[in-house]
């Protein structure tokens, strides 16, 4: 491996270095980009520092466009990423130039100047929640095709359920089990009472809400399925700053669940209770990756439950 391209500081390097698969796919990461970057014709420059389990650079391309080059860990929640961005065709999240399948790779529209949505701190706020809204909105209103490769929420998050279930009676982290089966409850329950079904981001954090050109703000970084609209809002509104350093957080995230609902023309407490089955889910996955901050995830997740009347 290079250190322009493949430097150790990489958090991808430490991250895929953890198990036996992962050091396998890293030993033979550096030939295959030099295989794709020659096939696409490309230029690349130094990666971006970030991203946990997949490689990104940007590219040059032969006629001097600019785009940007991934090359993904094979996971399940990588493989129906460029179905979606063709699905989407540019609205709402960035287009997608070439796809190679087999190795999970992907050339990319570059965003340009890139920043975050949740670093632009020179917005209020609530504005960001309601340009991440739109962008959702977007995102939503492509048509789940009838016959796709992209998983079906309801059979993603009923395995959920069996592993916070499971992971709860061996673990015993401590936790509220009422709180907890609640959270179970809803992984199982949630989905087959939506009004609608969509093409959902699937990681709709705004971190993965980028600046750019051609549209003011564009989606990366899908982990699509198809569901529940209400599924997708919760890290925006959670992430968008830490609404739990308020004093008093809980009406900090009524309010901003009722703002982000009311411009998605969704139910602000189907969100909260989305807020309650994904919360259990990863504070139970937390504790069983020793993960810091299971408790604390915890504490949160009864907040939303009591926004939810749960």
């Amino acid at each position: 491996m290079t250190d322009d391209l493949f430097p150790p500081t990489l958090p991808i390097m430490e991250t895929m270095a953890r198990t036996g698969d992962g050091r396998s796919w890293l030993a033979a990461l550096p030939a295959l980009v030099d295989e794709l970057r020659r096939r696409w014709s490309l230029e690349l420059g130094a990666p971006f520092h970030g991203g946990t389990c997949s490689w990104v650079a940007p590219a040059r391309l032969p006629d001097g466009g600019a785009a940007v080059f991934k090359v993904s860990w094979p996971h399940r929640e990588a493989a129906g990423e460029a179905e979606a961005l063709r699905r989407w065709d540019g609205r709402g999240a960035v287009q997608v130039y070439r796809h190679d399948r087999d190795r999970y790779a992907l050339l990319l529209e570059l965003c340009e100047p890139g920043g975050p949505l949740r670093a632009a701190g020179h917005i209020a706020a609530e504005e960001r929640l309601l340009i991440g809204a739109e962008v959702l909105g977007e995102l939503w209103s492509a048509s789940p095709p009838a016959e796709t490769g992209l998983e079906r929420l309801d059979a993603v998050t009923a395995e959920w359920a069996d592993l916070a279930g499971e992971r709860m009676d061996r673990l015993r982290p401590g936790f509220d089990p009422g709180l907890v089966a609640h959270g179970v409850r809803l992984l199982r329950e949630l989905p087959g009472t939506a009004a609608r079904q969509v093409v959902l981001h699937g990681d709709f954090n705004p971190g993965n809400v980028l600046a750019a050109r051609r549209r003011p703000w564009l989606a990366i970084d899908a982990k699509p399925m198809v569901g529940d609209p209400a599924y997708d809002p919760w890290p925006l509104v959670e992430q968008i700053d830490d609404p739990f350093r308020h004093p008093v957080p809980r009406p900090v995230l009524a309010a901003r669940c009722a703002l982000v609902a009311g411009a998605l023309g969704e139910d602000a407490r189907r969100l909260q209770a989305w807020a309650v089955a994904r919360g259990v889910e990863m504070a139970l996955w937390m504790a069983e990756h020793d993960v810091p901050g299971a408790g604390l995830a915890m504490a949160r997740v009864r907040v939303f439950a009591g926004l939810a009347g749960l």
